[in-house]
């Protein structure tokens, strides 16, 4: 490899290869919506025929990849998490367990489900840590919400070993990791329900989608209910013999599933080329003593869409960033987004002070709840210990060999200098 001069950055030409989920899109999704237009059917259930649904195809695809009996398209991720709450019969009262690391609409969709959020600790693989989980069950614990989180697999091993001595319902939240594995079994297949998302920073975009996928009769029918306010009264309805409740509409559109058809055909493929790229770099790197890898607990299954390394300090990290930078490689730090990233939970701010949509009647202060969580933002020193020393680098399938040395060539260039 050849080394640039000290004072010359190692990249000089941009680093613009935007989105991994719209750089894919081409002649077969423009194919698929046209075929809606065609069709003269942008809602799933105007038609009598079932296989002519964009959404129904969507289903059947996710269904036989992730070998689960029951899949539901919805219009969102955070559709698919209530929708698996509700159908799993989470509600008032009850407490549902969360990593401090994750996109807001996690805990946001306990909260639509009238639950209470409690949130535990990740730890250096960056998803939930399943010691802190454990610790946090209470007698209204009933649920866990392990997010493979950044494209990596969770623990799920020592997470379902938890969540059975327990009895806790487990819904895998793979808004972020929709293709991943772990130990051969697809993820969102392992727990009760998976939820999956479409928008349009995931893997697979639809611009905005949902999916929840689950072997279990009950949390489909239940879901089903929910998520169509009429749908216990339609001619199409299998759920008679599930008790009738109100529910929102969360349908999933015809023009929505057909981007996400058409993206979902190539997720193997991706998934594939982003493995080689992060292969490429890790090897790279994995020598250098003075950063440490983050710890992927199923290397195999991870998305590999994101490079994760960390300093021994807050103030390494940040003077490290600062200089990739300078070298012409983009990264990004705890600090360094210009905004309150909402990613992590000190920055939930309506959880953190519990607002609700009501002042006087919300899943904290309701009489069915019980318990007493309390939320802090040094609630979750490990977290915080983590994130202030970690460096994350967007990876894209589109990166060539000189790319990915150009990542090599700057962390190494970088770290010769601490």
């Amino acid at each position: 490899m050849q080394l640039h001069d000290n004072h010359t950055p190692v990249r000089t030409k941009p680093w613009d290869f935007g989105l991994v989920s719209t750089a894919e899109i081409g002649e077969l999704e423009k194919e698929y919506v046209l075929r809606v237009l065609d069709k003269k059917r942008v809602f799933r259930y105007s038609g009598s025929d079932n296989e002519l649904s964009e959404a129904y195809q969507l289903e059947k695809l996710y269904s036989d990849r992730l070998g689960v009996q029951y899949c539901l398209g919805v219009n969102a991720g955070t559709s698919a998490l209530v929708v698996a709450l509700i159908g799993a019969g989470i509600g008032p009262g009850d407490e549902v367990i969360v990593p401090a690391y994750t996109y807001i609409a996690t805990a946001a969709a306990v909260l639509i489900a009238r639950a209470v959020p409690v949130i535990v600790d990740v730890d250096d693989t960056l998803t939930m840590d399943p010691q802190a989980l454990e610790a946090a069950i209470t007698p209204y614990t009933k649920a866990v919400i392990p997010v493979h989180m950044r494209g990596v697999p969770c623990q799920m091993d020592e997470i379902m070993a938890v969540a059975t001595k327990h009895k806790l319902i487990v819904i895998e939240d793979v808004a972020q990791a929709n293709g991943g594995s772990y130990k051969g079994k697809a993820l969102g297949s392992i727990g009760n329900a998976g939820c999956f998302s479409f928008q349009q920073y995931k893997l697979v975009t639809a611009g905005e989608g949902g999916m929840l996928v689950t072997n279990d009769p009950s949390i489909n029918a239940r879901a089903m209910i929910y998520h169509d306010s009429a749908f216990v009264y339609w001619d199409m309805n299998k759920m008679a013999e599930t008790v009738p409740f109100a529910g929102e509409n969360y349908r999933l559109s015809e023009l929505n599933a057909a981007l996400a058809l058409a993206q979902s055909q190539r997720i193997d493929s991706l998934v594939s080329r982003l493995q080689k790229v992060k292969s490429v770099i890790v090897d790279g790197i994995k020598d250098i003593a003075q950063i440490q890898l983050q710890r992927i607990p199923d290397p195999q299954g991870d998305l590999s869409y994101s490079l994760v390394f960390y300093l021994d300090t807050l103030e390494q990290s940040e003077q490290f960033s600062k200089l990739l930078v300078k070298e012409g490689i983009p990264n990004g730090t705890i600090n360094n987004n210009g905004f309150a990233d909402r990613h992590i939970f000190k920055n939930w701010k309506y959880v953190m002070e519990k607002q609700g949509a009501s002042e006087n009647d919300t899943p904290w202060n309701c009489q069915s709840y019980k318990g007493n969580v309390q939320y802090s933002q040094d609630m979750c020193p490990q977290t915080i210990d983590w994130l202030n020393r970690a460096i994350a680098i967007n990876l894209h399938q589109n990166m060539t060999d000189e790319d990915c040395n150009d990542v090599i060539e700057a962390i190494r260039k970088v770290a010769a200098t601490l």
